[in-house]
């Protein structure tokens, strides 16, 4: 396959990755909404985030992922959105309110490391 998601998982392309686990893995996008945007993808190939069987880990780890958000930026509102479009790989979308967030978001060594602290 030429997923690059699939390419991140397994290293092959470089990612600010924020939490990893046997399951999945989450790292920041390069075009962030806002500083912190992070994608949590399966480590394995599914195309919807429908199909990902492992559902219940799924969402615990993106919520974790957005407390740690709320935290790392000072922020109430961190948003979440399940897209698939543009790339075919199951994955969210969770970062802070881009309005209420004053830090850089293209930083990305440091945002990331905001993240992992917090989490």
């Amino acid at each position: 396959m030429d997923c690059i998601f699939c390419k991140i998982v397994k290293k092959e392309i470089q990612a600010e990755i924020v939490f990893e686990n046997e399951n999945f893995l989450a790292f920041l996008d390069i075009h962030p909404q806002s500083p912190g945007h992070t994608l949590v993808i399966p480590k394995q190939h599914y195309r919807w985030v429908w199909d990902v069987p492992q559902a219940e880990e799924y969402f615990k780890i993106t919520k974790k992922i957005a407390l740690a958000q709320r935290k790392a930026f000072g922020t109430e509102l961190i948003q979440g959105r399940i897209y698939g479009e543009e790339v075919p790989h199951a994955h969210f979308w969770v970062f802070p309110d881009p309005a209420s967030t004053k830090d850089d978001k293209n930083s990305f060594t440091t945002n990331a490391q905001k993240i992992r602290e917090n989490l």
